[in-house]
């Protein structure tokens, strides 16, 4: 196994000592792969790892595919990272020029999408969102060339480093002008959704119109990241954001809903409409290969400073669930991924090179695409160990890349839970084929370098690795920027530190 250098801190031992039923498997507590098999087989599920003593982790070697001409240097991977810390017209800010910084030093050779970046003012998650438009477009060459400078500087080269920028809609999600204010525009009325995020009028869902001019907005951003210096752009379609919520859109009337050829019409137009300006850059997708009904806090277990683990909201007049993708429509608390495979098969159609993978939302279905030992503020306690969820989401990456086109890079999710194991188990799942590459999340906010440097056979330091304590997504949720207040020292500095603190103690009373 990857040698770990020092205990974890004595804050994050106690956390994590109150931060999961003592049934439940605590990562950082085992202390060999022995341990963690054995746990796994305890919980019946199959989740393999390596020891990098037994040679080389296939986490250094160079991708499968081409991107924009280039080989990306490792199987390592950056999710887009959101830090709802631009400026009020989506500009660059401090924050961002930091982060991307640090996504540069990290060693990954593949930036997959940068930051979640509306195409257009209205369809921000939030009023700090990054925009991208003509008015932004120097600032976000900035960004490409800070991150490039800082990767070369630390790494010797930037020609087998590959970057894209992640285009998206926010939909349901959508909060431009007021961060406690939602703003949705839909794609469909949803019978549970619709009164957690304000939802109230048929006035909310886009027309087909409407929908085309959202087309054109997608075409612009895609021909200005490519002349800000991107590789690539990700189509978002996951976490409930609009394309994502255009795959379930089986009870909208029109070209865009209805029959599987209907909802991933706007991709194709998409599609067409950028190669159509001519327009080379090449393209990607991060896709939600399956979700379930929303999920919610059990009421009868919870308790004034204490959520309690999450169940299904109620969806007995609900069936079939004709409101998801990937889902089973008769069980919608069980996955189905037929879709899924054919949505996979269409982007070898249309060419795509990248398929980043994840599974439904983090506004209501949380804890499957993102375990955690600790519930963000608007989220639910685990109500099972949360192994159980990487697993599944690893197992349903395995299934995608046994049946994807040849060409298209399948980027596996989910991992940064496993925490002193994620390395061994991302090499474990590379070296089997079940995925081709890895991509990091909460983790990079943390520990950029943790996957290069085991990779390159280096001490991981167990300071820094993330334990899912959710505050990276429980300040945005409460109007702050995101970021790792608990482990990173720029921001348990700042202001918001404190205020966050204070904010969460006021919730557990």
């Amino acid at each position: 196994m990857t040698p770990l250098n020092g205990p974890p801190s004595n804050q994050n031992a106690k956390l994590m000592s109150q931060s999961l039923p003592s049934s439940f498997v605590r990562p950082g507590a085992l202390k060999s792969l022995d341990e963690f098999q054995a746990a796994c087989v305890n919980l019946g599920i199959a989740l393999p790892a390596e020891d990098f003593a037994d040679g080389p982790s296939p986490l250094g070697e160079p991708a499968l595919v081409t991107i924009n001409g280039k080989r990306p240097g490792n199987r390592i991977v950056i999710h887009p990272m959101e830090g709802w810390d631009g400026t009020t017209t989506g500009g660059v800010t401090d924050e961002m020029r930091r982060r991307w910084r640090r996504f540069g030093e990290s060693g990954a050779k593949m930036i997959c999408g940068g930051e979640a970046m509306a195409v257009r003012p209205d369809g921000r998650a939030n009023t700090n969102q990054l925009i991208i438009n003509e008015a932004n477009q120097l600032g976000l060459a900035e960004l490409v060339e800070i991150l490039k400078t800082a990767h070369a500087a630390r790494y010797g080269t930037t020609e087998d480093l590959v970057i894209g920028f992640q285009l998206t809609h926010s939909g349901r999600f959508c909060r431009p002008n007021d961060k406690s204010r939602w703003e949705a525009r839909v794609a469909f009325r949803h019978p549970i959704l619709d009164r957690k995020f304000n939802v109230t009028s048929d006035a909310q869902i886009l027309t087909d119109g409407e929908v085309e001019e959202l087309i054109g907005d997608y075409v612009r951003a895609a021909r200005i990241a490519w002349e800000a210096g991107a590789d690539f752009v990700d189509l978002k379609h996951c976490h409930g954001y609009l394309l994502h919520e255009f795959l379930g859109a089986h009870t909208r009337p029109g070209k865009y809903g209805g029959s599987f050829e209907n909802r991933t019409r706007i991709l194709r137009e998409i599609i067409f409409g950028i190669r159509a300006e001519g327009n080379p850059i090449d393209l990607g997708m991060r896709l939600s290969l399956f979700d379930k009904v929303p999920y919610k806090p059990d009421p009868d277990q919870s308790q004034p400073g204490k959520i309690g683990p999450g169940i299904p909201e109620d969806f007995s007049n609900c069936l079939p669930y004709r409101y998801g993708f990937g889902i089973n429509q008769e069980k919608p608390t069980e996955i189905d991924l037929t879709e899924s495979f054919a949505l996979v098969a269409m982007c070898g159609e249309l060419g795509l090179k990248v398929l980043n993978t994840s599974a439904g939302s983090p506004y209501y279905t949380p804890h499957l695409q993102r375990p955690a030992a600790f519930p963000p503020s608007d989220g639910y306690r685990p109500a099972y160990d949360p192994l159980i969820d990487v697993a599944r989401l690893v197992d349903a990456v395995r299934q995608v890349k046994a049946r994807a086109p040849e060409g298209l890079l399948v980027i596996g999710s989910g991992y940064t839970y496993l925490q002193e194991f994620l390395a061994p188990v991302a090499s474990a799942v590379l070296r089997r084929g079940w995925v081709d590459a890895i991509g990091l999340g909460r983790t990079a906010l943390s520990y950029p370098t943790m996957l290069t440097d085991a990779a390159a056979g280096r001490m991981i330091e167990k300071k820094p690795i993330c334990r899912t304590f959710s505050d990276c997504t429980t300040a945005p949720r409460i109007g702050l920027i995101s970021g790792c207040y608990p482990l990173d020292t720029f921001y348990t500095q700042r202001p918001e530190f404190a205020q966050l603190k204070e904010i969460k103690k006021q919730q557990a009373t």
